[in-house]
């Protein structure tokens, strides 16, 4: 029988995050408590994402109301780095950006947790930005999911690919 695997990755779908952030702004520009306050959210570029506002807690805000439209959408926060408000002018920005693939050091403690804690005929190679875990016993493939889904690890994990 030829060996089971999935691979692990680190992905986030980028139309499900433009719709949180189209969300995200329509919020900002209905809600009483953001009037007059120019808030706003953009992408800026292809993996960055721009909040200003006037005031330093409305950009606040307006990065939390952005965090909830990513949780509704089953994004999780680990996939979104933001940074500190920066004053700007009159204007606070807040630039976050959207955090994909695997390094290459956290590939290595990933592989190296499963190699430690996982079932021993688990295998588990690196490969670029992902991970492919193999082994002939289904069981083990699936204790090594739950192994990884509870590990308290930086990133935001997806087990794709399973055979």
């Amino acid at each position: 029988m030829a060996d089971s695997s999935f691979d692990v990755v680190s992905k986030v779908d980028r139309q499900e995050v433009d719709n949180a952030l189209n969300q995200a702004a329509k919020e900002l520009s209905t809600r009483y408590d953001f009037r007059g306050m120019n808030a706003s959210i953009d992408w800026s570029g292809e993996e960055k994402i721009v909040l200003t506002a006037d005031a330093e807690d409305r950009v606040k805000a307006a990065l939390e109301v952005f965090k909830e439209k990513l949780i509704r959408r089953d994004i999780s926060l680990k996939a979104f780095d933001a940074g500190e408000p920066v004053a700007s002018g009159k204007v606070y920005k807040i630039t976050g950006e959207l955090v994909q693939g695997i390094s290459s050091e956290n590939a290595k403690k990933i592989a190296k947790k499963i190699r430690d804690e996982g079932p021993k005929s688990v295998k588990a190679q690196i490969q670029g930005e992902e991970l492919r875990v193999t082994s002939k016993n289904r069981d083990d493939l699936q204790a090594v999911i739950s192994l990884l889904k509870n590990a308290d690890l930086d990133l935001a994990l997806q087990f794709v690919n399973y055979r």
